[in-house]
């Protein structure tokens, strides 16, 4: 019988760097979304990778900031918890930023760990004599076993790094099927794909104070999907944002939204969106546990 070989590997990192494109492009498909604004990913979620007879789950954090708000800690502490469990960690960097306070404190909290890989993205909108300065500097931060130059968005070192990734990965039994596949949920992905348009559409920080819930999907004697929506605002002002003079805002973020399901699921949809005021949503235990985030009420 041959032999098999499974582990988790955090991807970590600052926020923007990089770390959904990547995993997207890992698994060939969009399981995370993408946003040019900071802090888009909530989630802890973890994608299955099969490289031959070993078996990569990647664990995608939330990017690591300074944290403010309660569900900013909760983002933070599911990075750093990630970490503690983790059989390899990669650090993802923007190379354009370089090295940056947010990267040295990352980079102190996890040198000890044994197998330490760091990935440099966007390499194809830097000068490859740039490069150099800032993988000297990684070098003397950590016992890093390879630092990669990588372009998430056009999968440039992307395979030569998962092999490398693969080779670490602890003899074991495979912990989920042998298959490409991630674990997020249904209700949550068809949530992340609103939420990644109201990112596009609505500027500033409001798209930090909103949160999307799917509440229920069903399916009528046609095939088509209903599914059915909530996006969550703290107050009326930020409700108006939302919708838009007569509705125009909202219907943009739902086409929007709709079209990108459709791609994704190869389906027919409609999609229901309200907006509700809850001024409270953030200290609300459930939409953490909905993000596979924990919840923590102390101030």
């Amino acid at each position: 019988m041959n032999e098999t070989y499974s582990g988790f590997i955090a991807i970590v990192g600052p926020t923007n760097a990089g770390k959904s494109t990547l995993i997207n492009q890992i698994l060939g498909r969009k399981v995370s979304i993408v946003s040019h604004k900071v802090q888009t990913t909530r989630t802890r979620m973890r994608a299955v990778k099969m490289v031959g007879n070993r078996q990569l789950i990647f664990v995608d954090t939330p990017g690591i900031f300074r944290p403010s708000r309660l569900l900013d800690r909760a983002m933070v502490g599911a990075a750093m918890d990630a970490i503690s469990d983790a059989d390899a960690i990669l650090v993802v960097i923007d190379a354009t930023k370089g090295i940056t306070q947010t990267v040295c404190d990352l980079v102190k909290k996890i040198s000890n760990h044994t197998n330490l890989f760091v990935a440099l993205n966007k390499v194809d909108a830097i000068r490859k004599q740039d490069l150099l300065p800032i993988a000297a500097q990684l070098s003397q931060m950590a016992q890093w076993r390879e630092i990669f130059m990588i372009s998430a968005s056009k999968r440039i070192g992307v395979d030569v790094m998962l092999q490398s990734l693969a080779d670490v990965m602890p003899a074991g039994p495979y912990m989920f099927d042998a298959v490409d596949a991630s674990d997020v949920p249904d209700t949550l992905y068809l949530a992340e794909l609103t939420r990644e348009k109201v990112y596009k559409y609505i500027h500033q920080e409001l798209p930090y104070h909103i949160n999307v819930v799917t509440e229920r999907v069903t399916m009528d004697e046609d095939g088509v999907l209903d599914i059915y929506q909530k996006i969550v605002v703290q107050n009326d002002a930020h409700k108006k944002i939302v919708i838009g003079r007569g509705g125009t805002q909202l219907q943009q973020i739902g086409t929007a939204a709709r079209h990108d399901i459709q791609d994704q699921w190869g389906v027919n949809a409609r999609l229901h969106i309200f907006v509700r005021v809850e001024a409270d949503w953030e200290n609300r235990a459930e939409n953490y546990e909905d993000q596979g985030l924990e919840f923590n009420g102390s101030k």
